[in-house]
This record gives C-alpha cells, structure tokens and sequence, in this order.
C-alpha cells in the first residue's frame, strides 16, 4: 500500500519541480534591466545633432564667410567710430549722424549674428587693425578737425561698403547670407547719402573757421 503511493508523489514532486524550474527561469526576463536603448538614442541624438552643425558650416562658401567676417568687423567699427563722435563732433549734424552709425549698424550686427550662429559660422568680437586705428587716430582729435576727418572716413569708408554689400547681394551662395546683404544695402546706401550731407557741412565748418581766424588776423 504504501509502496504504490509513493510513485504518485514520487511522481508530483518532479511536476512541482520542473514547474518552478520553469518559473524561476521565465523571472529574470522581468527584472528591470537599465535602459540601454534609451542612452543609445541620446547618444545618437547628440552625434545627430553635432553632424547637423557641422553640415550646417560646411555649406558656407569661403567667399560667403569671409564677407560675414569683414561684415561683423566693419559694423563693430562703425558703432566705436559713431559713438566718437557723439562725443567729440562739433557739428550737431556730423553728432547726429554719429548717433544713426550706432543705431543702425547695431541692429545690422545683431542680425548678422543670428545668420552666423545658424550657420556655425564664428564671428570676430572686435574691429580689424585698420580700424582700430583710425579709432585711435579720430580720438585725438576734436572739434572741426574731428568732423571733418571722421566724415571724410565716412564717406570713403561706405562706398567701399556698398561695393561689398551689392557684390555679396548679387553673387552669395547662401541664401540667408544673401538675404542680409540685400535687406541692408538700402540702409547702407542711406547712410552714404548722409554722410556726403554731414561731410559737406564739416568741410564748411572749416572754411568758416579759417574765414573767422583770417578776419580776426586782419583787423588786429
């Protein structure tokens, strides 16, 4: 009797065990395991992210960075420049006009910045040598002498701008680049109108000053 109910339990014992077998080998694939597939994608994201950018840079031409360089510079001298002479003009007009170089040449840079920066183009964060130069050549100077220098530049120095800015408007291969150099030539070439004005006015500031002194001279 008791030999013949051993083999059933005998017989129960190894479906319990083969059972839990089965479960205990089924667990594992329910712990929680770290999440690789995610930190693969933020990896992969991040590499997207830096091939974009540089995608972004490689599609500017030399020829169009190198006028946004010459462009950031140019304007960064204009803004020192005009606010030179909003403190050492004389003429009111030649002040004022001073006062529009930092207003508008402001805003242009700003804009510029942001085509840079979509680009993955860096820009230069001061003027050029040549620039600073003049700089330090007006800020000795005051008065008449100031004005007429400083317009003198002005007008020399816009030409050469609006040369740039038409070539750029016309030949750029980027079409955000071109976009800023076409929506700024209208203001540039207003600028150059105003300075003939202003130069104009300080040339005959200083004509009327040599008149005064030669009148003085004579009548002593």
């Amino acid at each position: 009797m008791s030999t013949n109910l051993s083999v059933p339990a005998r017989i129960a014992g190894v479906v319990l065990f083969c059972f839990a077998a089965a479960v205990c080998a089924q667990t594992p694939n329910n712990v929680s395991r770290p999440n690789t597939h995610s930190a693969a994608n933020v990896g992969t994201t991040a590499a997207a992210t830096t091939g974009s950018m540089n995608s972004k840079a490689s599609t500017i031409t030399s020829g169009d960075r190198k006028f946004m360089e010459k462009a950031a510079e140019g304007g960064m001298a204009e803004v020192k420049l005009g606010q030179l002479a909003t403190q050492k003009a004389q003429s009111d007009d030649v002040k004022k006009f001073g006062q529009r170089m930092v207003d508008d040449h402001s805003k242009a840079n700003d804009q510029l910045k942001q085509v840079a920066s979509t680009k993955g183009v860096t820009l230069p964060t001061e003027p050029d040598k040549a620039s600073q130069h003049e700089y330090d050549k007006l800020s000795k100077m005051s008065g008449a002498q100031f004005d007429r220098e400083y317009m003198d530049h002005m007008v020399s120095d816009h030409k050469k701008d609006i040369s740039e800015f038409q070539k750029e408007a016309k030949n750029a291969k980027d079409a955000d680049v071109k976009q800023f150099a076409s929506s700024t030539l209208p203001t540039l070439q207003q600028h150059l109108q105003l300075a003939q004005s202003a130069d104009q006015v300080a040339r005959n500031e200083g004509k009327t000053q040599t008149s005064s002194r030669s009148n003085t001279k004579s009548g002593s």
